[in-house]
């Protein structure tokens, strides 16, 4: 059975792409900007597009459940990327050829160390035993999440495995996309999947999620936050509903298809602006689920834990308006 949501490689373009000579909406210092076309990329069709599920694209920073000595661990994001001199070289021949086809590499001598946790994500390609960049000159992977290093003390916050538990925003049931729910839930439920951390000191926070004082970080499971009404797999369609729908106010669209692909389109493939002033995720109503004991039996430092189980049965008219009394 397919899980849902798995997010392990770069997701394709529902669009066909091209480059053109202005500067990135998306990168800083990125001299050519990434756009789609009108013209829908053929491996829609073979995937029946039409057919799929609509989920909101969520602007943060993408997480994966599983082992890590003997347990069940919170991983992080972590693409092995290339050195100055090589990325310099990438970025000529993808600029000269309009493609990154043909480009070679080394990737011993081209790409940056990464910690000797790190494990590639699945479905990367292995050349005589080395990983293989993908078309974006990244290698993508993961590197396990642990308390007390400061590069991931917000997916740390998140994460208790004291308990064995990750706080989750998630709709509050099968049946009501409407609602969220943040919910203490064990990470045995989340076995193999792949999450989406979002909050207050991530991606310059576009959901309005806690405070410098106060940060809040949740994860969300990816494909969880349906779209209710998408729009016709169409440009102009696609296009409108973004600028005139509130549920337009995402950062995107990432369809599930049937047959397991993924295909996505960006607002600034279509030439739109992110962040928005405000967004769709953002004024959703929300009710907090953390229960007192699923937090006393574990590490008393989760400080958000703590604050979100004093929350308990509280619920906030929108998600941005979640606050802990002082």
């Amino acid at each position: 059975m397919r899980r849902l949501g798995s997010v392990q490689q770069k997701v394709s373009c529902v669009f066909m792409t091209e480059v053109k000579d202005e500067p990135s909406r998306k990168r800083d210092c990125q001299p050519f900007n990434m756009v789609a076309t009108t013209m829908l990329n053929p491996a829609v069709v073979e995937a029946d597009i039409n057919s799929a599920l609509a989920t909101e694209k969520l602007d943060g920073t993408c997480c994966y459940v599983t082992h890590y000595k003997g347990k069940l661990h919170l991983w992080a994001r972590l693409d092995r990327k290339a050195n100055k001199q090589a990325e310099k070289r990438f970025k000529k021949y993808q600029y000269s050829h309009r493609s990154t086809k043909g480009f070679t590499w080394n990737v011993e001598e081209d790409f940056k160390t990464v910690p000797d946790t790190w494990i590639p994500a699945h479905r990367v390609k292995h050349h005589n035993g080395q990983p293989v960049p993908d078309e974006h000159g990244h290698i993508p992977g993961w590197v396990p999440v642990e308390d007390g290093i400061k590069q991931y003390c917000w997916h740390s916050s998140a994460v208790d495995y004291g308990v064995g538990t990750v706080l989750l925003l998630r709709p509050v049931a099968t049946n009501d996309y409407d609602t969220l729910e943040v919910a203490a839930v064990p990470l045995t439920d989340l076995q193999e999947q792949t999450l989406e951390l979002i909050g207050t000191n991530i991606n310059g926070n576009p959901y309005g999620l806690g405070s410098k004082k106060q940060p809040i970080h949740l994860l969300v499971p990816h494909g969880s936050v349906r779209v209710q009404n998408p729009p016709p797999v169409d440009f102009q369609q696609l296009y409108s509903w973004f600028r005139s729908s509130d549920e337009g106010l995402v950062e995107g669209i990432v369809w599930h298809c049937g047959d397991g692909s993924l295909f996505k389109v960006h607002r600034h493939h279509l030439g739109l602006e992110w962040p928005a002033e405000d967004t769709y995720l953002g004024n959703k109503p929300v009710v907090v689920h953390v229960g007192g004991t699923t937090v006393a039996a574990g590490d008393g430092s989760k400080s958000l834990f703590v604050s979100m189980s004093h929350l308990n049965g509280r619920c906030f008219s929108r998600l941005r308006d979640i606050q802990f009394d002082l």
